[in-house]
């Protein structure tokens, strides 16, 4: 395939929406094996909420490609993929459940900073572009994503990072 061509806020736009779909693939793929790894019953019920805003959140992004009439582009995100890769490794390297809760809830904290920074550069270039019915869809995402991340932040203060502070060492 050959490079895509980016002369306009609006292709920018819809090159983002492309790597937009990729990475949430790719955490839709890896949640499920997240969620099987965790031990605490809230983190678990968090990821599948999460999960639930996922699958929104790839819905809206291809009628946005419909509507667009764009073709996606098979880019991935590479800032996603090593998210990914990144959560994989030190939960590979957590020999406690607790500590790996706590692992992973900041490696998905990460990544929905991420993904609040990317969804509000689109709504905030859908503004511009003066395309309101898409900005408001990427506003909604951003939002889902600090619910997730304020859930999340809750739960590691009064739950998960307390039991990974002084985890019980079993013989």
């Amino acid at each position: 395939m050959e490079n895509p061509t980016i002369n306009s806020l609006h292709h920018l736009l819809d090159y983002d929406v492309s790597k937009f779909i990729c990475a949430e693939i790719e955490i839709k793929n890896s949640l499920p094996h997240w969620i099987e790894k965790a031990s605490s019953f809230q983190l678990k019920t968090a990821l599948q909420k999460y999960l639930g805003f996922i699958d929104q959140h790839v819905t809206k992004f291809e009628e946005f490609v419909d509507q667009e009439q764009m073709r996606v582009l098979n880019v991935n995100d590479p800032i996603m993929l090593t998210y990914i890769k990144e959560t994989e490794e030190k939960l590979s390297y957590c020999t406690n459940q607790e500590v790996k809760d706590a692992c992973l809830l900041a490696c998905i904290q990460a990544i929905n900073h991420y993904k609040i920074w990317a969804y509000g550069t689109a709504a905030a270039f859908a503004g511009v572009l003066e395309l309101e019915k898409n900005g408001a869809m990427f506003h909604e995402a951003e939002i889902n994503e600090k619910h997730i991340d304020d859930q999340l932040s809750q739960l590691a203060l009064y739950e998960i990072n307390t039991k990974a502070r002084s985890p019980i060492a079993l013989p």
